[in-house]
């Protein structure tokens, strides 16, 4: 076909030997069944196609010829036609927020002669949403960039990224992850209406829990430590260990809307006290020139903030680093699950600072013995969230705080000796 072009590595011969290509196809065959596992792996080189679903994430893999043009995926093969739909991001029990996320169809079809193809790869492709929370670090990291890890760090750069329902803002704050995952630039379906074509392709991530990676289930077999040491290449980070850091820094996370310390100043003089330079970074720096922020969390040997989105920043703190994390009324759920636990795995130090009803702001408006206080859980989420996210600070009881800061302190000293 006439104006066809060739992305390298190509599937095409051009001057290869054919046994060359045939391993090349093999060695492709052989990563992409290495993103599924059990009867799905099975299912994979049986037909050429398989999905898996979980309550968080679908994602579905071929290693046949595929066909990508407008959110849908023509794939060969030998069986009935059939017809799969997935909407690529890690959120799958929340319904709502899926009809944010633009579904990709499936489409599995005999084929007797290749589809026609404008650009022809050689590479797989991935396709995967940046709707959902996309604007929220956490969720960014939790649902894309780790996700993204976890699926294709193990092709080496060898992928072609397609990028549905497409934010510029989101390309351009994780250009250094994505271009070192893959050595292509990004497709926007949308502007890119072209016909392209791949030897294998993965619709959706896979997902493994809250800022998590299990490394039993990681195609490459890749641990949080090997995820960590992308983040210190990508960014550039100095420190993989909280004892090459000489300086006493700490960073303060600092809130201007909800969840604020109403007693910031006192805070940061208890922490100055005790020795630590103490770096407050504003929540709205936290969420942007991410390259520079990264550098300065990396440089701290302890990090303190309440709970919300910037805590995302303990996946750039050395190993051997505190986090002190300060735990909200209603928010000890997610701020173990999304923070505390994490961070273990991260070889970082977790120190929950709970706050008594007293610290709180809530306690003018509904009272000591309000359901507020008694039982959070009895609220929906939607309640829930306004309450505590949206409507609650803390005035910190300094001489409780201090004694949590001795001890951050006593952990990072050990860590000298």
């Amino acid at each position: 076909m006439a104006g066809i072009q060739y992305y390298e590595p190509t599937f095409t011969s051009r001057g290869i030997s054919n046994d060359t290509v045939q391993q090349e196809h093999e060695s492709l065959k052989f990563l992409l069944l290495r993103v599924v596992t059990g009867e799905d792996r099975k299912k994979l080189q049986v037909t050429g196609f398989a999905c898996h679903t979980t309550k968080d994430s679908a994602h579905c893999v071929t290693n046949c010829f595929a066909q990508v043009s407008t959110m849908t995926v023509h794939i060969a093969s030998h069986q009935p036609v059939q017809e799969t739909v997935v909407r690529p991001y890690a959120r799958q029990e929340d319904h709502n927020l899926l009809k944010n996320v633009t579904p990709v169809k499936i489409l599995q079809i005999y084929i007797t002669m290749p589809p026609a193809c404008q650009y022809i790869h050689g590479v797989p492709a991935v396709i995967f949403s940046s709707s959902g929370f996309v604007g929220n670090f956490f969720h960014e990291f939790n649902e894309i960039i780790i996700p993204l890890f976890i699926t294709t760090s193990h092709l080496r750069s060898r992928v072609q990224f397609i990028l549905e329902d497409y934010k510029a803002s989101f390309v351009r704050k994780y250009s250094k992850p994505m271009s070192q995952l893959s050595a292509y630039e990004v497709i926007n379906p949308v502007a890119d209406t072209s016909v392209h074509c791949f030897p294998g392709a993965i619709i959706g991530l896979k997902f493994q829990g809250h800022l998590a990676l299990n490394s039993s289930d990681t195609p490459g077999g890749y641990s949080f430590q090997d995820f960590k040491q992308f983040l210190r290449q990508t960014y550039n980070l100095k420190f993989a260990h909280v004892s090459e850091i000489r300086r006493p820094n700490l960073v303060l996370v600092s809130r201007r809307k909800t969840r604020r310390f109403l007693n910031e100043d006192e805070m940061v003089s208890t922490m100055e006290e005790l020795g630590f330079r103490v770096i407050i970074v504003a929540r709205n720096n936290v969420l942007s020139n991410l390259n520079k922020l990264a550098r300065i969390i990396n440089s701290c040997r302890v990090f303190v903030g309440a709970h919300g989105a910037g805590l995302t920043n303990e996946l750039f703190l050395p190993a051997g680093a505190v986090m002190v994390q300060v735990d909200l009324i209603g928010l000890e759920w997610p701020a173990k699950a999304y923070y505390g636990d994490p961070a273990r795995a991260m070889d970082v130090h977790y120190l929950p600072y709970r706050i008594e009803p007293e610290e709180s702001s809530l306690l003018k408006v509904f009272g000591r013995n309000h359901t507020v206080f008694k039982d959070p859980k009895s609220f929906s989420s939607e309640v829930g969230r306004e309450i505590y996210l949206n409507n609650q600070n803390v005035r910190i009881n300094l001489a409780r705080f201090r004694e949590t800061m001795v001890e951050a302190l006593s952990i990072v000293e050990d860590t000298d000796v």
